[in-house]
């Protein structure tokens, strides 16, 4: 009788409870929770870096278009198509390469960049700047050539 007990009890404890796996659900849940909102916070980061990548993108287009009109572009659509008041010859050669596509990146959260001359940040210059994840311009989450 002592054989066949102790078989039973083994038989009984060879799987795990309700409780220890309940608790080992719980700890993953937990654990799995805490990982997605740190890798949202890294995400965040990397869309910022990202718009100011792209906003260093403008310059060197901005500047020779400055260079060889002796005016700042009236918008950033004037990299990536002529305004009538500008030799279309000269923008062809010398602008349209610029962004051989013939279209603006958009920034990380789809919006457009945006061109204010002369700037907020840089009054003897021009901000070239996305308004953010907010949408809205003038807010501390805007990354600009300012930063």
């Amino acid at each position: 009788m002592n054989r066949s007990s102790k078989a039973r009890r083994r038989g009984r404890r060879a799987g795990f409870t309700l409780m220890e796996v309940l608790l080992v659900l719980a700890i993953l849940v937990i654990l799995g929770s805490l990982a997605a909102v740190s890798f949202r916070g890294v995400m965040s980061d990397a869309d910022s870096k990202a718009a100011k990548s792209q906003v260093g993108l403008f310059k060197p287009a901005i500047e020779v278009y400055q260079l060889t009109f002796k005016q700042y572009p009236p918008s950033l659509q004037a990299l990536v198509q002529a305004p009538p008041e500008v030799d279309q010859d000269k923008w062809t050669k010398i602008i349209a390469p610029s962004f051989p596509s013939g279209t603006l990146p958009k920034d990380p959260w789809g919006n457009d960049y945006q061109l204010a001359v002369p700037g907020t940040h840089n009054p003897n210059g021009y901000d070239v700047y996305s308004i953010g994840p907010d949408g809205a311009a003038g807010t501390a989450d805007d990354v600009g050539n300012w930063d």
